[in-house]
Parts: structure tokens; C-alpha cells; sequence
């Protein structure tokens, strides 16, 4: 059977212009990312990422050893699809003391993590000088340690206390500790969902905006899309879109992660978890429209490991890190159990029986060699069994 008859068996006629597209290395255009969204083959949309996938990776799948910490849930924005921020009914009120941030710290020093990601609420009443301090703390904590931490919306309120130009601001902020931005903030670049989501953040322009600035300074950036929500399948391929444009631009992000939509807790509650299929499928368009992002990302929390398996088949070659604890969302039945974990030895497992090849990571993606061991886990994580 010749080479393009077996193709045109696996991923079908009506993609086989995208597949020539995909085998020649050429850049897909936005109705090629519609079509991708509305073909009812998912697995021959996942066998097109994957040529892309493994092309760049070969059998590699990363992962990190990483901490977050969540310094402030008081967030004056008060989007529609957040379950974080304090509110009544919702999670009580909180700020994080040096002390505490400094003691969250220690809960995991024995173990040889390489990034702590930071986030948190719009608080208005944090000063400057507690962001400069919040990063001066984990240094001291962890000198090693890669921080990744502030979203573009928590710069912008940064910035505001400061009263400075923005990029006098990032350049103090890495004195102090700051060394790359994760990608949240913006959720999806629609002007439409940012008029009925999140209004009072800053709009798809301003991120942009910021993230030139960030770029110009020398920051590595990380990118992600909120989907599952009210956002249309056009408006995914035009997130994307936008996002690759901005890549031309500036060279700075480092990987892209799609999330998926948990609607417990928000005022969205009524809509549905987004389906496997729409994760996968997710996944796999953001591999072959993003052909300038070197790296997408499967993150184990918001997919479930068990499709974050299967997804290192349909484009992702990250799964993320063993995190520690986690509160921008839950486990399904586990609302407010904030400890979310995976060991080493369980993300080693994960990745090798999804049949892939384990790999430990910094934050920008080199390679962490012989790494020390780690206590054994007190509750041990068993993957389903990998299907397809």
C-alpha cells in the first residue's frame, strides 16, 4: 500500500489536504483550525498532531517538579467563571504572610523541586513591596528554584501600586527573584467573553500589550486558553491564531497549555465539564495551529491523568509538574481538598504507560539529569489503563 493510501485510510479524504499541509512542515490556516474542530474523526485529528508531536519530541514526554502557591484568593474582578476568589457562600478570605509563604516552603524542602508558580487574586490592598518581598522569600527559601509567577491582570495591579512604568517594574521584580510569567489572565482572546466573563479585566489588546512589554525585557512567557465555557469553536482557532501571530512577533513563549472549564462553584455551575473528546481534541488543534510554540501542555489537574495519558497521543508532550497543592480548581467529588499531588516516581509511571519516554525538565525545558530521590508517596495514584 502506497504511502499516501494509508494515509487517506487513517485520517480519511476530506483532511488529506491539511495531512500534505501537516507532512511539508506548512503553517495550517484558521478555517484548517475550524475544520479540525468539526471533523467527527477525532482520532484522525489526533493522528495529525501527533506527526507534529513526534517530529519535535520524538517519544520524550516532560515533566517538572514544581510547587504552587496561591498568595491571595480577594480578587476585586469577580469573574463569572472563577470558583477561587472569596465571596460569600465561597472560599473564605485570605492573604499569605512572608511567614506562611516561607512555611509552605519548608513543607516540601526534602523534596528537589526546580519551580515554585506563584499566583493570585486582584488585591488591592497588597503594596508593592509585598511582591518584591513574596519573590525575595522563595528565593531565600529555595535559591535554586525557578519562580514563575504573576499573570499579565496581576501585573497590570502590580504595576498600579508601583506607580511606575511597567517595564521598571518587571526589571525590579526580577531583582528580587522573578524569573518567567505563567500564561493565565486573559482565558480566551475574544472580545465577546470578555465582555460577558470578565469585563473587569484588562481586554485581549491590553494582555498583548503587557506581554510585548514582558518579552522586551527578556521574560519567558507561557500561554494558555480557557475553553469549555460560552466560547464558540471559532473563537478557540481565533485564540490560537491570535496567539501564533503574537509568537512572530516577539519569540518568548515557551508553551502552550489549553485548560479546561470546571464549572462547580462559579457562576457558570450550570454548564457541563467539558468531554475527553473535547480535551483531546483541544489539544490536538492547539499542536498543529501553534507551529511556532516548541512544547503543549496536558495539565494532569484540570484533564484527569487518565487523559492527559491518551494526550501524549494526540499532540501534548508535557503533562506539568507534581504541583503540591492546588485551588484554582478541584478533583471531581474532592471540592476544597486543596492537596493535588503526583510523586516523581507516579509521573515516571504515568508517562511510561502511556508508552512514552519519562523526561524531568527545568522551566525552560532542559534537561534535569540524575535527579535525587524523594520520600516515598502515603496514598499511591494507579492510572487507568491506556486505550487505543
Amino acid at each position: 500500500m502506497s504511502h499516501v493510501r494509508l494515509a487517506e485510510r487513517l485520517v480519511g479524504r476530506e483532511l488529506m489536504d491539511i495531512y500534505e499541509k501537516v507532512i511539508a512542515g506548512e503553517r495550517l490556516t484558521y478555517k484548517d483550525g475550524v475544520r479540525l474542530f468539526h471533523h467527527p474523526d477525532l482520532t484522525a485529528v489526533g493522528y495529525l498532531a501527533n506527526i507534529v508531536r513526534e517530529r519535535l519530541h520524538g517519544q520524550k514526554a516532560y515533566y517538572v517538579r514544581n510547587q504552587h502557591i496561591n498568595y491571595t484568593n480577594i480578587c476585586n474582578k469577580f469573574c463569572k467563571f472563577c470558583s477561587f476568589y472569596a465571596k460569600k457562600g465561597g472560599p473564605e478570605p485570605y492573604e499569605l504572610s512572608l511567614e506562611e509563604v516561607r512555611r509552605r516552603l519548608l513543607m516540601h524542602i526534602d523534596v528537589p523541586i526546580t519551580e515554585v508558580h506563584m499566583v493570585g487574586g486582584i488585591n488591592p490592598r497588597l503594596p508593592y513591596q509585598y511582591y518584591l518581598d513574596l519573590l525575595r522569600v522563595v528565593k531565600e527559601v529555595r535559591p535554586n528554584v525557578h519562580i514563575k509567577a504573576f499573570t499579565m491582570v496581576e501585573l497590570v495591579e502590580i504595576q498600579r501600586q508601583a506607580q511606575k512604568p511597567l517595564e521598571e517594574v518587571l526589571r525590579e521584580l526580577m531583582a528580587a527573584g522573578l524569573d518567567s510569567l505563567p500564561g493565565g489572565g486573559i482565558e480566551i482572546l475574544s472580545e465577546r467573553v470578555h465582555r460577558e466573563l470578565f469585563d473587569r479585566k484588562i481586554d485581549g489588546e491590553g494582555w498583548m500589550e503587557v506581554a510585548r512589554t514582558v518579552a522586551k525585557v527578556g521574560l519567558t512567557q507561557y500561554a494558555t486558553m480557557l475553553y469549555g465555557h460560552i466560547e464558540t469553536l471559532e473563537e478557540r482557532v481565533e485564540h490560537l491564531v491570535r496567539l501564533r501571530e503574537l509568537q512572530d512577533e516577539t519569540r518568548h513563549f515557551v508553551t502552550m497549555t489549553p485548560l479546561a472549564f470546571h464549572p462547580e462553584g462559579t457562576e457558570l455551575a450550570d454548564l457541563p465539564h467539558s468531554t475527553g473528546e473535547d480535551d483531546l481534541r483541544t489539544i490536538a488543534v492547539a499542536r498543529l495551529m501553534l507551529d511556532n510554540f516548541a512544547h503543549i501542555k496536558s495539565f494532569w489537574i484540570m484533564n484527569t491523568p487518565q487523559v492527559t495519558q491518551v494526550a501524549l497521543w494526540y499532540g501534548a508532550d508535557d503533562v506539568d509538574g507534581t504541583v503540591h497543592e492546588y485551588e484554582i480548581t478541584y478533583k471531581d467529588g474532592e471540592h476544597g481538598n486543596k492537596r493535588q499531588v503526583l510523586t516523581r516516581r507516579q509521573m515516571i509511571r504515568l508517562i511510561e504507560e502511556a508508552g512514552r519516554i519519562p523526561v524531568e525538565r527545568d522551566s525552560l525545558y532542559r534537561e534535569v539529569t540524575a535527579p535525587p530521590e524523594e520520600p516515598q508517596p502515603q496514598r499511591h495514584f494507579v492510572p487507568l489503563p491506556v486505550v487505543g
